[in-house]
C-alpha cells in the first residue's frame, strides 16, 4: 500500500490523529500511513462493522498500527457531537484531524437527519461540526486539520440562493457548492487560528481524480449502477495514464496532514497533469478558494447551521 517511504512521514509515535471516511477508499490509505509512522488513529464511522473490517485489513499490514474505531454518522449532528463528546471525555489533545469522507452526486436529492441536502450535510457541515468541537483539543496540541476538497471546486460556486438545494437540485452543481464551502471554512480557519493564536495550521489538500467508490452503484443514494466515468477513471488507473490510483491519491492528504513545511492556508494535491493523477506536491488556491468575503460568510453561516460555538 505504500506510495510513501516510511521516511518521508515524521515520526508521529505518541500522537493522535482522527481520519474520517476511513472505512474504505482514500480514508484507509490516509490512516495507514499514519499508523505506520506511529500514530494512533480514530476511526470514526457510521458502520461499525464495516469500520472494524478495515483495522483488521490495516493491522494485517501494519502490526503495529494502533487503532480506534468509533461511531458517528455524519448525516446527523447529533451522532457527530456524541463522537467528538467522547474525544474531549478523554481529554487527550488531537494532533491531527483529516476531514476526508464525503459523498458524491446523489442522482436525486436527499437529506439528512437534521434536513440538510446530504452533500451539504455530509461533506461540509458534519466537518465544521466535528472541527468546532474538537478546537479545544486541537488547540492543546498545536494541531493540524487537513481539509479534503476536490478539482471540482476549480469550477464551483457555493449555493448561496438555495444552500439547501430545495429547489432545481443539480448532483454536480450541489457537490462542488458543499466542497468550496469546505475549503472556505478551511482557509478562514487558518486566517482565524493565526489572528487569534489559537496555535491551530489548516491545510487543504485534493486527490486529483481516482477510481474510488464515490461514484460506484451505491443503493443507499439512489444510485443502482456505477456511474460511466467511474468505468473510464478505472480503466485509466490501471493504465496509469494522467489519473491516479486510490492508493496515490491519499497521498496529497497525507502530506498537508504531517510535513514539517505544509503551510497553513495551502493548496496540496497531484502535481501531474491538470492535477489528476502524480505525486503529491503544494499547488496554488483554485480561485473560488481566494475569496475571503466567501469564506467568512461561510464560517458564519455554518456555525448558525451546526450550532457550534466558533473560538477554542
Amino acid at each position: 500500500m505504500p506510495l510513501l517511504a516510511a521516511s518521508d512521514v515524521p515520526d508521529l509515535t505518541g500522537r493522535l490523529a482522527v481520519v474520517t471516511g476511513a472505512s474504505d477508499g482514500i480514508g484507509v490509505h490516509v490512516a495507514g500511513h499514519l499508523a505506520r509512522a506511529g500514530a494512533d488513529v480514530v476511526l470514526p464511522v457510521r458502520d461499525l462493522a464495516k469500520g472494524r473490517a478495515a483495522a483488521d485489513r490495516l493491522r494485517a499490514e501494519v502490526p503495529h498500527a494502533r487503532l480506534d474505531v468509533r461511531h458517528a454518522d455524519l448525516a446527523d449532528l447529533a451522532s457527530v457531537a456524541a463522537f467528538a463528546g467522547t474525544l474531549l471525555a478523554d481529554g487527550r489533545p488531537v494532533d491531527v484531524l483529516v476531514n476526508n469522507a464525503g459523498v458524491m452526486e446523489p442522482p436525486t436529492r436527499r437529506t439528512t437527519a437534521d434536513g440538510f441536502e446530504l452533500q451539504l450535510g455530509v461533506n461540509h457541515l458534519a466537518h465544521v461540526a466535528l472541527t468546532s468541537h474538537l478546537l479545544p483539543l486541537l488547540a492543546a496540541a498545536r494541531g493540524r486539520v487537513t481539509t479534503q476538497v476536490s478539482i471540482a471546486v476549480a469550477r464551483a460556486a457555493v449555493h448561496w440562493d438555495d444552500l439547501g438545494w430545495e429547489h432545481g437540485y443539480h448532483p454536480g452543481r450541489a457537490y462542488g457548492s458543499s466542497k468550496l464551502a469546505l475549503g472556505l471554512f478551511a482557509a478562514e480557519l487558518q486566517r482565524r487560528s493565526a489572528a487569534g493564536g489559537w496555535g491551530v495550521t489548516s491545510t487543504l489538500s485534493h486527490p486529483g481524480v481516482s477510481p474510488t467508490n464515490l461514484l460506484a452503484a451505491q443503493p443507499g443514494l439512489g444510485r443502482d449502477r456505477e456511474r460511466l466515468g467511474r468505468r473510464v477513471i478505472a480503466g485509466l488507473s490501471r493504465r496509469g495514464w494522467v489519473v491516479g490510483t486510490v492508493a496515490s491519491a491519499a497521498l496529497p492528504a497525507v502530506l498537508a496532514a504531517t510535513a514539517p513545511d505544509a503551510r497553513g492556508g495551502h493548496l496540496y494535491g497531484p502535481r501531474g497533469f491538470q492535477h489528476l493523477g502524480g505525486p503529491p506536491a503544494e499547488q496554488p488556491l483554485y480561485r473560488p478558494l481566494t475569496d475571503r468575503d466567501d469564506a467568512r460568510r461561510v464560517w458564519d453561516v455554518s456555525h448558525r447551521l451546526t450550532g457550534t460555538p466558533p473560538t477554542p
